[in-house]
């Protein structure tokens, strides 16, 4: 009789731990899975945020993130070369204020860039008489720099124009280039 028990009390003991066995398998499963989905929604994340010709075909996943790190290294390229050139125009509108004569500093265009909240800020100032610089030759520049204009208003003091743009980095036109 304690031999029968001895084997119930056993073949219990192996259910539950078979049952259990089972269990963590189920739940270890069901945690990869969980996991790999997100992996998966967390590359489709990354890979919309990449210009179409940086991704240019369905690619492995290593591919892709070493694509989008490529990306970023180009960024960062091309951010110091544009806070260069932000630089090099505040160098260049410093420079235009160097003049003491009253007369001259009127006569003079003024240039301010700074950062804002959008991109860049550009603001400045020119005679309403002619041979000046229009807006549309400076939207131009800004063009051909890579900007794009956001925002751009004036407004008319004394004889003097006062433009205030605003411009972001044009990323389709700094991807190609």
């Amino acid at each position: 009789m304690d031999d029968c028990r001895e084997r119930r009390r056993r073949c219990t003991k192996l259910r539950v731990s078979t049952d259990n066995n089972e269990m963590e398998k189920m739940m270890h499963r069901e945690i990869e899975r969980q996991r790999r989905q997100e992996m998966a929604s967390l590359y489709a994340s990354l890979r919309s945020l990449l210009p179409h010709h940086f991704i240019q075909s369905k690619r492995s996943t290593s591919d892709q993130v070493n694509e989008a790190a490529n990306y970023i290294t180009y960024l960062h390229k091309k951010i110091k070369e544009l806070s260069s050139k932000r630089d090099e125009l505040m160098l260049l509108s410093r420079g235009s204020f160097s003049d003491d004569s009253k007369d001259e500093m009127k006569m003079m265009n003024h240039v301010v860039v700074r950062h804002c909240l959008a991109g860049l800020e550009i603001v400045f100032s020119s005679r309403c008489c002619g041979g000046q610089p229009r807006l549309s030759s400076v939207l131009q520049v800004l063009s051909e720099n890579g900007l794009c204009l956001l925002n751009a208003i004036y407004s008319i003091v004394d004889d003097r124009v006062i433009y205030t743009i605003q411009a972001e980095v044009n990323l389709s036109y700094s991807t190609l280039t």
